[in-house]
């Protein structure tokens, strides 16, 4: 993300972002308010390279695995959080020029565990982006393929701010000790319970045409479109689900077969008539959206996959 102190050129203005204060819904319909993510399924190179990172480095455990792929959750949780497909050979992820991902976002239960892991991560020599982005303290990393993940905890909703209908968000420096001291030493003990995916954030070719699919199609309320080069989308009044961004550039192209790369994220709605609505949206908007099962599949302008279904 680019640094800002604040997009929105100061502080006055700002209210709190109480709900219904804030976010602008789509015309034809948006995502019930009880929508969130489910897994997310990553190609990667080396299967048991990439085991080490997970579940070695972040602590997740296995809850399926077979020769070509393995899922994994947190500790003491059967939700599944993350998919790992081997593709021996992939391309390390460039993520500065590729379309797709741009990181996986692991929301975790509070600062206390959020604090824990970094400096479980600072002891394994691991080194750490950070952003102190308002609405929540996130830490950033690779994975062996390139592939970005984010671990971060929300502050409190009664924390958020607005203004006019636009959630603040800003990038900035985060106060590490503050984080660090809220663990009060408690040990590391692998991926806390109740961890969840918070957020997808892409790379797209143009904002307009994700708004259009991820907003008007899908159903997102769009939060913040005034950062720079960015929109973020969210449902039940969250700061975001989704972020795109098009900080790739101009020339950059869609992840490909063989490289390591995002295969797809899920996005659960409450009911199966939810599932329709979205398809219906869809539809209207020229988005071919297919059936797999009961969920239904589509993929982004950019070729990214978004599989939903009924949770």
């Amino acid at each position: 993300m680019t640094t800002t102190r604040d997009p929105f050129g100061g502080d006055d203005g700002a209210h709190p972002a109480t709900p219904g204060s804030y976010g602008l819904r789509p015309e034809g319909g948006h995502l019930p308010d009880a929508t969130r993510l489910g897994a997310v399924r990553l190609q990667v190179a080396d299967l048991e390279r990439s085991l080490a990172f997970y579940g070695l480095l972040l602590g997740m455990r296995e809850l399926r695995r077979d020769a070509a792929r393995v899922v994994l959750a947190a500790q003491g949780d059967d939700r599944a959080l993350v998919e790992l497909r081997a593709r021996p050979g992939a391309a390390a992820a460039g993520r500065a020029a590729r379309l797709g991902l741009y990181h996986v976002a692991l929301l975790l239960p509070d600062r206390a565990v959020l604090g824990a892991l970094v400096g479980h991560l600072a002891a394994e020599g691991v080194r750490l982006g950070a952003g102190d982005h308002l609405v929540s303290e996130a830490f950033y990393l690779s994975d062996p393929d390139g592939l970005g993940i984010e671990v971060y905890a929300d502050r409190p909703r009664n924390a958020w701010r607005r203004v006019g209908r636009e959630l603040m968000m800003a990038t900035d420096p985060v106060d590490v000790d503050g984080v660090l001291a809220a663990a009060e030493g408690r040990p590391w003990a692998g991926l806390a319970a109740g961890t969840s995916v918070g957020h997808v954030h892409l790379q797209v070719g143009d904002l307009a045409r994700a708004n259009a699919f991820y907003g008007d199609g899908l159903g997102f309320d769009r939060m913040v479109w005034s950062y720079p080069g960015a929109s973020f989308f969210g449902a039940g009044g969250y700061h975001h689900h989704l972020g795109a961004n098009t900080w790739a550039g101009p020339g950059a192209r869609p992840a490909g077969a063989d490289d390591a790369r995002l295969l797809e994220w899920t996005i659960e709605v409450p009911a199966a008539s939810d599932l329709a609505a979205v398809e219906a949206r869809l539809a209207e908007r020229g988005f071919a959206a297919r059936r797999d099962g009961a969920d239904v599949v589509v993929d982004d302008p950019w070729g990214t996959t978004v599989r939903l279904r009924a949770a």
